[in-house]
């Protein structure tokens, strides 16, 4: 198997777990609260990618962290996995996951918005239509297909679904700035992450039962959403950037399979009916999220 097919199935697999997740966080929270759910999924991610690195050969690079990156990694973590899926999990727990999951899909366009302060990026027509289209897109799916009314489904739940994808953005424009290795960067942000998380539980929720199906489904969210998945799409990344291995923009292009294979997903293992209005206002999420990505011949020949 040469390069090219190595990034395609490293970049396939990952995008049909990552297509599974909205109905296991749907699943989990029907046994756990959101608080619960996090620290479960969180001690299993921390086993997995602990795990993976051993595999590698690759915890040593945890003593070759500098402080600075030590501190980053603190910040990070309090990022993700503290804010990040505490605010996502609970949005889940307000919305049903056919809107939730979408949602969450404009994270790229708020990127691309805190991009312009944090980072300096320049704004563009094309950018401004891009960001109508896809937060159009929310509005047909949060109204059930009457944007123009504004009557939300459970408006909380979308306001804590677009607060997550701010939380979400945060993370990536923050964690460019690490020099530390990716996988040793993640596993430390998790373990600073872990305490808050505790004390959060314990603050606001209680310990979780340790019964057989919440185990599954909190381990099945730590180890595929939260670790495995990561070292998938590296690897098919990895595999791309390689002469014969297609391009990673190619591989990158796969992410938009994603948010309808989890339509599919949530119909079949948790029942919801799919709505025509979430695929619409998919469809606007995911034309916007193209158009952001869309560099003319110009932009091409300057990059």
């Amino acid at each position: 198997m040469n390069n090219r097919k190595k990034a395609l199935v490293f970049g396939l697999v990952t995008v049909g777990i990552w297509s599974t997740v909205a109905s296991a966080f749907k699943i989990a929270l029907t046994r756990l609260d959101p608080l619960q759910l996090l620290l479960m999924a969180c001690v299993a991610s921390i086993v997995a990618l602990t795990g993976i690195m051993s595999f590698q050969g690759k915890l040593v690079e945890l003593t070759r962290i500098s402080r600075r990156e030590m501190l980053r990694s603190a910040l990070l973590g309090t990022l993700n996995p503290f804010l990040y899926y505490m605010i996502l999990f609970k949005a889940y727990d307000l919305l049903p996951a056919q809107e939730a999951q979408p949602i969450n899909y404009t994270w790229a366009i708020t990127l691309s918005l805190l991009s312009i302060p944090l980072l300096g990026q320049k704004m563009s027509g094309k950018d401004l239509a891009a960001i109508f289209l896809s937060y159009f897109g929310v509005v047909v799916i949060s109204t059930h297909g009457s944007p123009f009314t504004l009557e939300f489904s459970n408006l909380t739940g979308v306001g804590l679904a677009l607060a997550s994808t701010v939380i979400w953005a945060l993370y990536w424009i923050f964690n460019t700035r690490s020099k530390a290795d990716p996988l040793a960067g993640l596993l430390l942000g998790f373990l600073y992450g872990f305490p808050l998380i505790l004390t959060a539980t314990l603050l606001f929720s209680s310990l979780p039962t340790l019964d057989i199906p919440s185990m599954v489904a909190a381990t099945y969210i730590g180890f595929f959403e939260m670790g495995i998945t990561f070292v998938l799409w590296l690897t098919a990344m990895k595999y791309a950037a390689t002469p014969d291995g297609g391009g990673t923009a190619r591989i990158a292009n796969l992410i938009f399979l994603s948010p309808f294979l989890s339509l599919i997903f949530i119909h079949f293992l948790v029942g919801e009916k799919i709505l025509p209005s979430t695929i619409a206002g998919l469809g606007f999420i995911i034309a916007g999220n193209i158009l952001m990505q869309y560099k003319s011949k110009a932009q091409k020949k300057t990059t």
